[in-house]
């Protein structure tokens, strides 16, 4: 059955340079067919968007999990609640996120989503997130299954490098920077993180290939004194570096303010990506106890928190959030802002037609109002949510 054409009109676009209004989008098959200045149509044909914001839908490079579920279940099931979950919050495409856990179950968790995606359209692969970091930077991942990435542990995850498109790394691991460059050369973005680096160990990541790091300012090495010299860490590296791109969990709490303003200047609003981190807790309410892969958790004050040594353990965020805290609170034009959620994140992992609002992308959308509330999501063209406080905006 052949899709019908959709024309989005009286939007405000929200492109990386700016705000427009007085154009319409017109949409064929899922695709973005057409941006033109706006003109009389049939009544039939029109989503009014009634002034809203009209903007690609969000990239989420980083998710755990949602509603109590948790990637690592490695289940359809468990896929499809964190995803209505998150397209609550704008996002049309997410990396599902694994845990440290032996490579086995990592790997079965990798293939359950190779399974899962035609079925889920959000899913645009995994973020294998441990077993190759650092102990002393493990955070909520669990230490007994930490190990440096040796040939064949490195060979066991590329048998799965059409679903990974990204993989976090502790750049100072022994065999990590060879591991560097057999993922890379496989198509898969490699970010520095949960680290223990120094400068140097960082700068020869870099120049193996990793080109972002991992929730910046959480689980990294930063200046530390190395005999009578102060030295840098993965974090200033990654600040000053041109070539990294730095995720943010821009969720108020990971990280405070004047540092989210800090990376903003370091970086500009091409370097950042916002990533939501989100694990099983998010959606539960304040109080509720969950699991990360066998870390005991509760959602406390905006956070999911380690019960045990209460810790962060994740956020309990969706992608709107994080775009609503950095234009609220760290001063970030919107434009700037939904970049950092759109189309940095495409670019990262190589997602070319999804994260922009231009001829023959993906016709992946949400729609946005003044205060930055999620009003209806799509995704080639379907709406997959609508905020049943406001109606949404139906299509013909």
């Amino acid at each position: 059955m052949e899709s019908p054409t959709i024309i989005f009109r009286n939007a405000r676009l929200v492109f990386p340079d700016g705000i427009r209004e007085g154009l319409e989008v017109d949409v064929r098959e899922g695709k973005i067919a057409e941006i033109r200045d706006q003109s009389p149509r049939r009544q039939n044909e029109v989503v009014d968007v009634a002034g809203n914001y009209l903007a690609p839908g969000f990239i989420d490079l980083h998710v755990h999990g949602a509603r109590g579920r948790d990637t690592m279940e490695g289940s359809a099931e468990a896929f499809r609640t964190i995803c209505d979950y998150h397209a609550s919050g704008g996002t049309t495409s997410l990396l599902l996120t694994t845990a440290t856990a032996p490579l086995g179950v990592i790997a079965d968790v990798i293939e359950a989503v190779r399974r899962s995606k035609v079925a889920i359209k959000q899913i645009a692969g995994v973020h294998v997130e441990g077993p190759f970091i650092s102990v002393a930077k493990r955070g909520a991942q669990r230490e007994e299954f930490i190990q440096n990435p040796d040939s064949e542990a490195v060979d066991q995850l590329l048998q799965h490098a059409n679903t990974i498109k990204r993989i976090t790394i502790a750049p100072e691991l022994a065999g990590a920077l060879e591991a560097i460059k057999k993922f890379c050369a496989r198509g898969i973005s490699v970010s520095g993180g949960h680290s223990n680096t120094w400068d140097e160990e960082a700068r020869a990541g870099f120049a193996a290939g990793m080109r972002s790091v991992t929730h910046t300012f959480n689980c990294m090495s930063s200046a530390r004194k190395r005999g009578p010299y102060r030295v840098a860490g993965l974090l200033e590296y990654a600040m000053a570096e041109e070539g990294i791109t730095c995720e943010l969990i821009s969720d108020g709490c990971h990280v405070s303010r004047t540092l989210m303003k800090l990376l903003y200047r370091a970086k500009g609003p091409k370097g950042i990506c916002l990533v939501t981190d989100a694990i099983a807790g998010a959606g539960l309410p304040e109080g509720a106890h969950f699991s990360l892969y066998g870390v005991e958790c509760v959602v406390m004050a905006g956070v999911g928190l380690q019960t045990q040594q209460f810790a962060l353990a994740g956020s309990i965020s969706r992608m709107i959030d994080l775009v609503r805290t950095m234009v609220e609170k760290v001063d970030v034009p919107l434009h700037e802002a939904m970049a950092m959620a759109t189309l940095n994140p495409a670019r990262l992992i190589g997602l070319e037609a999804k994260g922009r609002l231009q001829i023959g992308a993906d016709a992946d959308l949400v729609v946005l109002s003044p205060e930055l509330q999620v009003i209806e999501t799509f995704v080639a063209g379907e709406s997959i949510f609508t905020d049943t406080r406001s109606g949404g905006f139906q299509p013909p």
